[in-house]
């Protein structure tokens, strides 16, 4: 029965179903009838008949898709998580109504009003089984993931990022600000939670292109180590810090941060976190105590996830983020406390990283031609296809940010969070 499946054919739908037809439209019923309830997705069979689920709904465009060819259409149906996203980057996937983001917005609007959070234990058992695999990374496979995606031309980044080359979520105290200034804010905000002082010895770990190591030491008289294990953004870092001027300061290793010697007065990590893997933690954690001072204050920024542990989507663990993981607080605090650590704040950014990559992908988008001219049309549509799914994953899909402060000692920190918004203020802007 495909009575729930609200329907309306082309001119030449007016004809008998054909059995191709027929099995499509099954196979779409149980996939979506149930699932569609916010706005309108109509998809185009084979034949070209038009099935639509869902109702029109205020601020949720309609969107109409079509698949190239039946086998195509069952590769999705069979396992949607990671051939949906293969579809769009190889042109199987085709929109003839809306556009990519009108499409992650209305799976996005119906994701969120799905239950979060209740798994049984069997499945509870099997995902943990799976992070524990997926996510084993020894430092010889964490610098080939990191390769994968940071070793990309320097030249993509900078047509969408900020021109600072800040790659992490920013921060939007105001709704007005541009990508530049809400960057900057995000810097000031970690340097007041770090609480710099003249002559300290910052690590910053997983530096990227050193935006954040040479703002913290433009704010203060510290010296900053930074790690990556990025080759290219290792050597732009580097020319960055000789052409500021800051070399003195500001230095780089292409090192893993499990093997980092001495002792910081402040530790910083700003999306890196991510990459740890989640059988890595207790090191991780165990790594940040030793090397920080007695009256030292680490901060880790990362993403999150609002509900109970899961898995990477195939289709990012294959083609964006090999190894990468977003983790849930459950998972982070456990081995915080086994470090004998204070975490002594906890902030939670809740649509900052989506305004950054709405922000990101609008400059992605305009630069389409340049994109193209330096891979292809495919490698194109896979990275929008990552922004716009990343973006839905911040709006609808539970993702946000943590600002993690710890300490190895209960009052490292003044006693409330007044001196944060204070520092902020007295900060160059």
């Amino acid at each position: 029965m495909l009575l729930p499946i609200r329907s309306t054919l082309e001119a030449s739908g007016t004809l008998p179903w054909s059995d191709t037809d027929r099995e499509e439209a099954i196979l779409l019923e149980r996939m979506l009838a149930g699932f569609i309830r916010e706005g309108r997705l109509t998809v185009l069979t084979e034949g070209r008949r038009a099935l639509s689920f869902g109702a029109q709904a205020e601020g949720i465009a309609d969107v109409t898709i079509r698949f190239r060819s039946r086998a195509s259409f069952l590769r999705v149906a069979l396992r949607p998580t990671l051939h949906f996203g293969e579809a769009y980057m190889n042109g199987d996937l085709v929109l003839e109504q809306g556009t990519l983001a009108d499409l992650f917005a209305l799976v996005g609007r119906n994701l969120g009003n799905r239950e979060r959070g209740r798994r049984g234990p069997l499945a509870r058992a099997f995902r943990a089984l799976a992070r524990r695999f997926q996510q084993h990374n020894p430092i010889a496979a964490a610098r080939r993931n990191v390769a994968h995606h940071y070793d990309l031309s320097e030249t993509l980044f900078r047509l969408f990022l900020d021109s600072d080359l800040n790659y992490s979520c920013a921060y939007f105290p105001r709704p007005d600000l541009s990508l530049e200034e809400a960057q900057r804010a995000k810097q000031r905000h970690i340097a007041a939670k770090l609480l710099l002082a003249p002559g300290q010895r910052v690590l910053d770990i997983g530096c990227g292109w050193g935006s954040l190591a040479l703002a913290l030491a433009r704010m203060e008289k510290v010296s900053v180590d930074g790690v990556t294990l990025s080759t290219e953004q290792h050597a732009r870092a580097t020319a960055r810090a000789e052409a500021a001027g800051l070399a003195d300061r500001v230095r780089f290793s292409l090192i893993d941060y499990r093997e980092v010697k001495g002792t910081y007065d402040r530790i910083v990590s700003v999306g890196m976190f991510e990459h740890v893997g989640s059988p890595h933690y207790e090191s991780f954690f165990a790594t940040i105590r030793r090397l920080l001072a007695p009256d030292g204050v680490a901060l880790i920024h990362s993403i999150g996830r609002m509900d109970v542990p899961g898995l990477t989507d195939p289709w990012t663990r294959k083609y964006i983020f090999p190894g990468g993981y977003v983790p849930a607080l459950s998972e982070v605090l456990p081995p915080v406390e086994r470090a004998g650590l204070w975490a002594t704040d906890i902030e939670i950014l809740r649509l900052h990283y989506a305004e950054t990559l709405r922000h990101w992908r609008e400059r992605f988008l305009a630069k389409r031609a340049v994109i193209r001219d330096i891979y292809d049309e495919r490698f194109y549509r896979m990275w929008e296809f990552y922004l716009a799914g990343s973006e839905m994953g911040f709006r609808h899909g539970g993702l946000m940010v943590f600002q993690l402060q710890l300490a190895r000692h209960v009052d490292t920190v003044p006693l409330t969070r007044d001196y944060i918004r204070a520092t902020e203020a007295a900060l160059p802007a």
